[in-house]
Protein backbone atom coordinates (compact mmCIF):
# COMPACT_ATOMS: atom_id res chain seq x y z
CA UNK A 1 0.00 0.00 0.00
CA UNK A 2 2.81 2.49 0.72
CA UNK A 3 4.55 2.10 -2.84
CA UNK A 4 0.97 2.57 -4.53
CA UNK A 5 0.33 5.54 -2.40
CA UNK A 6 3.35 7.41 -3.01
CA UNK A 7 3.47 6.99 -6.79
CA UNK A 8 1.85 9.70 -7.18
CA UNK A 9 3.60 10.28 -11.26
CA UNK A 10 1.68 7.63 -12.67
CA UNK A 11 -1.16 9.36 -14.91
CA UNK A 12 -1.29 6.70 -17.34
CA UNK A 13 -3.66 3.48 -17.61
CA UNK A 14 -1.19 1.62 -20.27
CA UNK A 15 -1.15 4.02 -23.41
CA UNK A 16 -4.21 6.09 -22.52
CA UNK A 17 -3.26 9.76 -20.96
CA UNK A 18 -5.24 10.94 -17.55
CA UNK A 19 -6.81 14.31 -18.62
CA UNK A 20 -9.30 14.59 -16.92
CA UNK A 21 -12.18 13.81 -19.03
CA UNK A 22 -12.42 10.23 -17.92
CA UNK A 23 -11.14 8.36 -15.11
CA UNK A 24 -8.92 5.37 -15.87
CA UNK A 25 -8.43 2.27 -14.12
CA UNK A 26 -4.96 1.31 -11.63
CA UNK A 27 -4.26 5.46 -10.93
CA UNK A 28 -4.14 5.09 -7.22
CA UNK A 29 -5.16 8.86 -7.27
CA UNK A 30 -8.24 7.65 -9.28
CA UNK A 31 -9.32 5.45 -7.50
CA UNK A 32 -12.26 7.41 -5.86
CA UNK A 33 -14.08 8.13 -9.07
CA UNK A 34 -12.89 4.91 -10.65
CA UNK A 35 -14.79 2.48 -7.99
CA UNK A 36 -17.48 5.12 -7.79
CA UNK A 37 -18.09 4.50 -11.96
CA UNK A 38 -17.45 0.37 -11.00
CA UNK A 39 -20.29 0.73 -8.34
CA UNK A 40 -22.96 1.51 -11.31
CA UNK A 41 -21.51 -0.96 -13.94
CA UNK A 42 -22.11 -3.71 -11.16
CA UNK A 43 -25.73 -2.34 -10.58
CA UNK A 44 -26.44 -2.20 -14.56
CA UNK A 45 -24.58 -6.03 -14.96
CA UNK A 46 -28.18 -7.91 -14.36
CA UNK A 47 -30.01 -6.01 -16.65
CA UNK A 48 -27.38 -7.27 -19.22
CA UNK A 49 -27.19 -10.58 -18.19
CA UNK A 50 -26.75 -13.17 -21.02
CA UNK A 51 -27.37 -10.10 -23.55
CA UNK A 52 -26.16 -8.06 -26.98
CA UNK A 53 -25.12 -4.93 -25.21
CA UNK A 54 -23.63 -1.91 -26.71
CA UNK A 55 -21.32 0.22 -24.78
CA UNK A 56 -22.10 3.67 -26.01
CA UNK A 57 -19.05 5.51 -25.29
CA UNK A 58 -17.09 2.63 -23.68
CA UNK A 59 -13.71 4.86 -22.91
CA UNK A 60 -10.91 3.08 -21.63
CA UNK A 61 -12.73 -0.27 -21.70
CA UNK A 62 -13.02 -1.60 -18.43
CA UNK A 63 -16.65 -1.62 -18.07
CA UNK A 64 -17.37 -3.37 -21.14
CA UNK A 65 -14.79 -6.33 -19.99
CA UNK A 66 -17.18 -6.30 -16.74
CA UNK A 67 -20.29 -6.63 -18.17
CA UNK A 68 -18.97 -9.46 -20.49
CA UNK A 69 -16.76 -10.88 -17.27
CA UNK A 70 -19.43 -11.17 -14.48
CA UNK A 71 -22.87 -11.24 -16.37
CA UNK A 72 -22.15 -13.21 -19.18
CA UNK A 73 -22.97 -10.37 -21.60
CA UNK A 74 -22.16 -10.26 -25.46
CA UNK A 75 -20.76 -6.37 -25.13
CA UNK A 76 -19.97 -4.43 -28.74
CA UNK A 77 -17.61 -1.51 -27.38
CA UNK A 78 -18.24 1.92 -29.30
CA UNK A 79 -16.10 4.85 -28.68
CA UNK A 80 -15.32 8.22 -31.15
CA UNK A 81 -11.93 8.32 -30.36
CA UNK A 82 -9.05 6.08 -32.55
CA UNK A 83 -6.30 6.00 -29.57
CA UNK A 84 -9.01 4.85 -27.06
CA UNK A 85 -10.48 2.36 -30.01
CA UNK A 86 -7.46 0.78 -30.46
CA UNK A 87 -5.95 0.89 -26.66
CA UNK A 88 -9.19 -1.10 -26.00
CA UNK A 89 -8.69 -4.12 -28.74
CA UNK A 90 -5.21 -4.11 -27.43
CA UNK A 91 -6.36 -4.58 -23.46
CA UNK A 92 -9.56 -6.17 -23.89
CA UNK A 93 -9.11 -8.38 -26.92
CA UNK A 94 -12.25 -10.21 -26.24
CA UNK A 95 -14.28 -7.20 -26.41
CA UNK A 96 -15.60 -6.39 -29.83
CA UNK A 97 -14.79 -2.81 -30.27
CA UNK A 98 -15.50 -0.42 -33.21
CA UNK A 99 -15.13 3.14 -33.58
CA UNK A 100 -18.50 5.33 -34.32
CA UNK A 101 -20.52 8.28 -33.16
CA UNK A 102 -23.03 7.89 -30.37
CA UNK A 103 -25.42 9.83 -32.36
CA UNK A 104 -25.21 8.07 -35.44
CA UNK A 105 -24.48 4.71 -34.45
CA UNK A 106 -23.55 2.16 -37.13
CA UNK A 107 -26.00 -0.41 -36.17
CA UNK A 108 -29.13 -1.50 -37.72
CA UNK A 109 -32.34 -0.84 -36.51
CA UNK A 110 -33.81 -3.07 -33.34
CA UNK A 111 -30.45 -4.81 -33.40
CA UNK A 112 -29.29 -5.01 -29.50
CA UNK A 113 -31.20 -5.62 -26.02
CA UNK A 114 -29.43 -3.12 -24.08
CA UNK A 115 -27.40 0.06 -24.63
CA UNK A 116 -25.29 0.79 -21.52
CA UNK A 117 -23.72 4.58 -21.40
CA UNK A 118 -22.30 5.57 -18.17
CA UNK A 119 -20.76 9.20 -17.65
CA UNK A 120 -21.01 9.66 -21.65
CA UNK A 121 -24.46 11.75 -22.13
CA UNK A 122 -22.79 15.06 -20.10
CA UNK A 123 -19.84 15.31 -22.42
CA UNK A 124 -22.26 15.30 -25.84
CA UNK A 125 -23.32 18.21 -27.54
CA UNK A 126 -26.77 16.95 -29.48
CA UNK A 127 -28.39 14.70 -26.57
CA UNK A 128 -31.41 14.65 -27.91
CA UNK A 129 -30.05 13.00 -30.77
CA UNK A 130 -28.47 10.57 -28.85
CA UNK A 131 -31.49 9.18 -26.85
CA UNK A 132 -33.23 9.13 -30.49
CA UNK A 133 -30.29 6.76 -31.78
CA UNK A 134 -30.52 4.96 -28.78
CA UNK A 135 -34.03 3.95 -29.17
CA UNK A 136 -33.39 3.42 -33.13
CA UNK A 137 -30.96 0.32 -32.27
CA UNK A 138 -32.79 -1.51 -29.61
CA UNK A 139 -35.51 -3.86 -29.48
CA UNK A 140 -39.34 -3.78 -28.55
CA UNK A 141 -38.98 -4.33 -24.79
CA UNK A 142 -34.94 -3.60 -24.69
CA UNK A 143 -33.57 -1.37 -21.98
CA UNK A 144 -31.01 2.18 -22.19
CA UNK A 145 -29.08 2.66 -18.69
CA UNK A 146 -27.51 5.99 -18.48
CA UNK A 147 -25.53 8.06 -15.79
CA UNK A 148 -24.66 10.82 -15.25
CA UNK A 149 -23.46 13.70 -12.86
CA UNK A 150 -26.34 15.02 -10.79
CA UNK A 151 -26.16 18.62 -11.36
CA UNK A 152 -27.50 19.63 -7.88
CA UNK A 153 -24.47 18.53 -6.20
CA UNK A 154 -21.43 17.95 -8.86
CA UNK A 155 -21.99 21.45 -9.85
CA UNK A 156 -24.33 23.01 -6.92
CA UNK A 157 -25.38 26.50 -7.60
CA UNK A 158 -25.89 26.55 -11.13
CA UNK A 159 -29.15 26.55 -13.59
CA UNK A 160 -30.49 24.17 -15.98
CA UNK A 161 -29.27 25.80 -19.42
CA UNK A 162 -25.71 26.65 -18.03
CA UNK A 163 -22.39 25.53 -19.63
CA UNK A 164 -21.06 23.25 -17.08
CA UNK A 165 -17.83 24.69 -15.12
CA UNK A 166 -16.02 21.39 -16.28
CA UNK A 167 -14.47 22.22 -19.23
CA UNK A 168 -15.33 18.57 -20.58
CA UNK A 169 -19.28 19.08 -20.12
CA UNK A 170 -21.60 20.43 -22.31
CA UNK A 171 -25.01 20.10 -20.17
CA UNK A 172 -25.50 18.41 -16.65
CA UNK A 173 -29.09 16.94 -15.59
CA UNK A 174 -30.91 17.28 -12.60
CA UNK A 175 -33.11 13.74 -11.92
CA UNK A 176 -36.50 15.57 -13.29
CA UNK A 177 -34.34 16.65 -16.62
CA UNK A 178 -33.11 13.74 -17.13
CA UNK A 179 -35.96 11.85 -17.27
CA UNK A 180 -37.10 14.51 -19.24
CA UNK A 181 -34.64 13.92 -21.81
CA UNK A 182 -35.30 10.10 -22.01
CA UNK A 183 -39.07 10.40 -21.91
CA UNK A 184 -39.63 11.50 -25.87
CA UNK A 185 -38.42 8.03 -26.63
CA UNK A 186 -38.13 5.37 -23.98
CA UNK A 187 -40.12 5.19 -21.28
CA UNK A 188 -38.25 5.68 -17.53
CA UNK A 189 -38.37 2.48 -15.63
CA UNK A 190 -36.13 3.01 -12.58
CA UNK A 191 -34.42 6.61 -11.78
CA UNK A 192 -31.50 5.85 -9.16
CA UNK A 193 -29.15 8.21 -6.82
CA UNK A 194 -25.46 7.04 -6.46
CA UNK A 195 -24.44 7.59 -2.40
CA UNK A 196 -21.91 7.43 -0.13
CA UNK A 197 -22.49 4.20 1.55
CA UNK A 198 -20.95 3.82 5.58
CA UNK A 199 -17.82 3.81 5.15
CA UNK A 200 -17.69 6.70 3.20
CA UNK A 201 -19.98 8.62 4.76
CA UNK A 202 -18.23 7.92 8.38
CA UNK A 203 -14.77 9.41 6.59
CA UNK A 204 -17.10 12.48 5.77
CA UNK A 205 -18.53 13.21 8.89
CA UNK A 206 -14.54 13.14 10.51
CA UNK A 207 -12.97 15.16 7.83
CA UNK A 208 -15.42 16.78 5.54
CA UNK A 209 -16.27 15.95 2.20
CA UNK A 210 -14.06 13.36 0.05
CA UNK A 211 -14.21 14.88 -3.29
CA UNK A 212 -13.96 18.52 -1.72
CA UNK A 213 -10.26 17.32 -0.07
CA UNK A 214 -9.62 15.80 -3.29
CA UNK A 215 -10.31 18.91 -5.48
CA UNK A 216 -8.49 21.24 -3.37
CA UNK A 217 -4.95 20.51 -3.56
CA UNK A 218 -2.72 18.55 -6.00
CA UNK A 219 -2.25 15.20 -5.20
CA UNK A 220 1.40 15.48 -3.51
CA UNK A 221 -0.42 18.19 -1.41
CA UNK A 222 -2.86 15.32 -0.15
CA UNK A 223 -2.72 14.64 3.89
CA UNK A 224 -2.08 10.78 4.76
CA UNK A 225 -5.69 10.69 5.66
CA UNK A 226 -7.29 11.42 2.57
CA UNK A 227 -4.12 9.36 0.26
CA UNK A 228 -4.78 6.10 2.44
CA UNK A 229 -8.74 6.91 2.34
CA UNK A 230 -8.80 7.68 -1.69
CA UNK A 231 -6.66 4.34 -2.22
CA UNK A 232 -8.86 2.04 -0.48
CA UNK A 233 -12.11 2.94 -1.84
CA UNK A 234 -14.19 0.05 -3.32
CA UNK A 235 -16.91 -0.24 -4.94
CA UNK A 236 -19.31 -1.78 -2.35
CA UNK A 237 -18.69 2.26 -0.85
CA UNK A 238 -21.13 3.21 -2.79
CA UNK A 239 -24.77 2.70 -2.51
CA UNK A 240 -27.77 3.07 -5.35
CA UNK A 241 -30.79 3.69 -4.11
CA UNK A 242 -34.51 5.46 -5.46
CA UNK A 243 -34.61 7.58 -2.28
CA UNK A 244 -32.86 10.79 -2.08
CA UNK A 245 -32.24 11.81 -5.67
CA UNK A 246 -31.95 15.55 -5.12
CA UNK A 247 -29.18 14.57 -3.15
CA UNK A 248 -27.21 11.72 -5.24
CA UNK A 249 -23.59 12.07 -6.48
CA UNK A 250 -24.65 10.58 -9.64
CA UNK A 251 -27.61 9.33 -11.71
CA UNK A 252 -28.58 6.26 -13.38
CA UNK A 253 -31.62 5.74 -15.38
CA UNK A 254 -32.88 2.81 -16.74
CA UNK A 255 -35.57 2.96 -19.58
CA UNK A 256 -37.28 0.50 -21.28
CA UNK A 257 -37.87 0.92 -25.34
CA UNK A 258 -42.01 0.22 -25.91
Amino acid sequence: MEEIINDVSAGQSHDLTLTGERTLPGIWHENYWFRRHEAAYLAVGPYCRDALVLEAGCGEGYGAALLAERHGARVLALDYDPATVDHVRRRYPRVPVLRGNVVALPLADASVDVVVSLQVIEHLWDQPGFVRECARVLRRGGRLIVSTPNRLTFSPGSRSGDRPANPFHTREFAPDELAGLLAPHVEVERLLGVHHGPRLAAWEAAHGSIVAAQLAAPVPEWPAELRAQVATVAAEDFELRADGLADSLDLLAVAVRR
